[in-house]
């Protein structure tokens, strides 16, 4: 607990320092931005805990199923309410679409019995929440550079997390933040091991050229390094939970092959790309489940989500740096 707690209030003070430069540059009034800063400060308290084995243990212990679903259920409409409030822009209807939500994804497991279908559906479910664009109607937007939708994507990557851990039971897979240092190497081989073919693939089927960011070098080295760290603790780490922690190793049993497992979940993975951009955007979706492969591979070798984070975030990042679709 102790490790958590430290963690929160350094990541706290990030984000405050941070909200006051960002509303300084973008021209955001202060009175609006520490208005919505508190509901950030509360989503951040519960994004973090589920990387915490010490967090999640004490939540288990909470009490049955039922009452751990209210209580995540609580805990994401919460950070909507407090910003909604603040700064005036609570609706009715956004609150209740936003809970219907939040019920269907905290109580999933606590009453649907366990099963291939039931898991199945669950993934489709938050898969097709995530895409949607749900949360930029539910959360607004108070100011031109103030898209608080990310606060309803962070909560829903940390609601299906925890109730997978804590309701499902899904098999650890070592979930967390801070990969070790076996699994920074392991995260990295996959990387090195992927990017000639990964090259190789977007440049035949023209999917990118080489663009490096046009920025003099010590911006160019913040960005590069904000933007790694932005994907391995937001959307790596999502990803590669849900694709390879749970639907791979799930795929993986059903038809009693880790191959079959690993590429049945990196097809699935490549297609989920399909909507990014122009619907079929089958380029995105052929690099993503080549892509797929090297990360599920890495967790294969290390048996953590943390090594496939390495690597997912490391090719996210070189495209986002050096390539331009």
């Amino acid at each position: 607990m102790r490790q958590f707690l430290t963690t929160l209030v350094v990541v706290w003070m990030a984000v405050a320092i941070g909200a006051y430069l960002y509303s300084q540059q973008q021209q955001i009034e202060l009175s609006l931005a520490f208005a919505v800063l508190p509901a950030f400060l509360v989503e951040i308290l519960f994004y973090l805990a589920p990387g915490f084995p010490a967090v999640r243990k004490a939540f288990d212990r909470l009490g049955s199923a039922v009452l751990r679903a209210a209580l995540l259920a609580v805990s994401a409409v919460l950070p909507y309410l407090i910003e909604s409030l603040r700064t005036g822009s609570f609706r009715l209807t956004s609150f209740l679409a936003l809970l219907a939500l939040v019920l269907v994804a905290s109580f999933w497991y606590a009453f649907v019995r366990r099963s291939m279908p039931a898991d199945l559906l669950f993934l489709a479910f938050m898969a097709a929440v995530y895409l949607s664009r749900i949360f930029d109607w539910v959360y607004g937007r108070p100011a031109p550079h103030l898209a608080l939708a990310i606060l309803g994507k962070v909560m829903w990557i940390r609601l299906g997390v925890m109730a997978v851990l804590s309701l499902r039971r899904v098999e650890e897979a070592r979930f967390g933040f801070i990969p070790s240092p076996a699994e920074w190497r392991i995260g990295i081989l996959m990387y090195v091991c992927f990017l000639p073919a990964g090259v190789a693939l977007a440049w035949l089927v023209h999917f990118a050229r080489f663009h490096p960011q046009a920025l003099v070098w010590w911006k160019f080295a913040l960005l590069l390094l904000g933007t790694f760290f932005a994907f391995l603790w937001v959307v790596a780490l999502a990803e590669e939970f849900f694709f390879r922690a749970f639907l791979q190793q799930l795929l993986a049993r059903a038809a009693h092959s880790e191959f079959i497992g690993l590429i049945l979940a990196s097809a699935v993975f490549g297609a989920a790309h399909l909507w990014f951009g122009r619907f079929p955007n089958w380029r995105f979706a052929l690099v993503g489940a080549v892509a797929g492969v090297f990360y599920g591979v890495a967790f294969l070798r290390s048996r953590s989500v943390r090594a496939s984070m390495v690597t997912h975030a490391l090719v996210v990042t070189t495209w986002r740096m050096f390539f331009a679709a």
